[in-house]
């Protein structure tokens, strides 16, 4: 007979990406156990899934080294919640999703517990170097991988580890696209111009930092192509954060059809993060942007050994899209950037059929089935 408490579960997603994983993860493990409970940090969607949440994501977008000391009484009020919450609920699972700074340091509390730990997509070790590695041996029971090439490392270096593939191919392969002619209609979009898509971030702190270089570079370049300018509104920010920017440039305000957007578009700038990723499954040409704290970016530089951030650049092997990065991240650079890539139509087809290997590389799994599946498994060990 199945205890009790297996149907207690945490799990932590700190950002729009993990709520979106998590909210397919819990449904997925509903189908299979009706009677499962969640309990975390999550969003809107991983709320409607059934989710009680402890803090919103809205709660924890800080990123980088500065921002998280200035959290920091933060964070410990509500590592304490959650390790509280843990032993009120006599949960003995936890999965932990994505954002690494939080979770590797929570792991360490919960594991002190005797829980298990099941870390779904994995901290980016590769790109950190070996210390992070240790770590996770010693804290996390099973780790599920989003990319071929991590579960070969963590083979590597003797930790349980299972590719189950990456979450954005079944999202895409289950979305519902708008027709072009619909969605023009939808957005009152003229059907006669290429979309210009820029993609400034998730989170605001990003947003304040990114977007001012690049919606001024994107009005001169739809202003040369003659483009019209979608900017993409996560679900979680206030649209007021970008309209004080209408007025110098023109540009129509989007929240949501992310992969209409990057179907339909005809270029991106886009954050470095996932939706690079996405992009390429839609062989998108983009261009990569990233800006943080000086502060942070010096400690990064230090820490991080690959030569590229963006993920569609590490999953390729290749630097296919130009990355601006922190001081390159400027209006002039990202509009030279862009009109290279526009006004060249043998380089525009060249990336488009280089960000085709995307899909193939990604396809073939469908993640949160693989993903509930093994956690499941777990929390019903003896």
């Amino acid at each position: 007979m199945t205890d009790k408490n297996v149907k207690n579960i945490l799990v932590i997603a700190g950002e729009a990406s993990g709520d979106l994983i998590g909210a397919s993860l819990i449904k997925e493990l509903k189908k299979t156990d009706p009677d499962l409970m969640f309990y975390g940090i999550g969003g809107d969607i991983m709320q409607a899934e059934g989710m009680e949440l402890s803090y919103h994501i809205n709660h924890m977008a800080f990123l980088g080294f500065v921002e998280v000391i200035k959290h920091l009484p933060f964070i410990t009020k509500a590592q304490k919640k959650l390790i509280e919450l843990v032993k009120s609920k006599n949960i003995k699972n936890v999965v932990l999703i994505d954002y690494p700074g939080f979770n590797l340091s929570i792991a360490k509390k919960l594991k002190a517990l005797g829980v298990k730990i099941i870390y779904y997509v994995s901290p980016q070790l590769w790109a950190w170097g070996s210390g992070r590695v240790n770590k996770v041996r010693e804290l996390v029971d099973k780790m599920l991988v989003v990319f071929p090439f991590e579960e070969k490392m963590y083979k590597d270096n003797n930790i349980n580890v299972q590719f189950v593939g990456h979450p954005l191919v079944e999202r895409i392969n289950n979305h519902e696209f708008l027709l072009y002619e619909d969605f023009c209609s939808k957005f009152q979009l003229d059907k006669e111009k290429d979309i210009l898509l820029v993609m400034p971030g998730s989170r605001e702190n990003e947003v304040k930092k990114i977007f001012p270089h690049t919606i001024k570079a994107a009005g001169r370049i739809a202003s040369e192509f003659d483009m019209q300018i979608i900017v993409s509104c996560s679900s979680n920010l206030s649209e007021e954060l970008f309209k004080s920017y209408s007025d110098v440039v023109d540009f129509k305000l989007i929240k949501g059809f992310t992969y209409d957007l990057m179907k339909h578009a005809k270029f991106g700038i886009i954050k470095s993060g996932t939706s690079t990723l996405e992009a390429g499954y839609f062989a998108l040409p983009i261009l990569i942007v990233y800006k943080t704290n000086y502060i942070t970016y010096l400690v990064m530089k230090k820490l991080i050994q690959v030569k590229s951030i963006g993920m569609v650049n590490i999953l390729l092997e290749e630097k296919i899209i130009t990355e601006l990065i922190q001081n390159r991240l400027t209006e002039n650079l990202v509009y030279e950037e862009s009109k290279k890539i526009l006004s060249n139509s043998s380089e525009y087809e060249k990336i488009k059929t280089k960000l085709s290997e995307v899909k193939n590389k990604l396809a073939g799994k469908t993640a949160s089935v693989s993903a509930a599946k093994s956690i499941y498994e777990i929390i019903n060990e003896c």
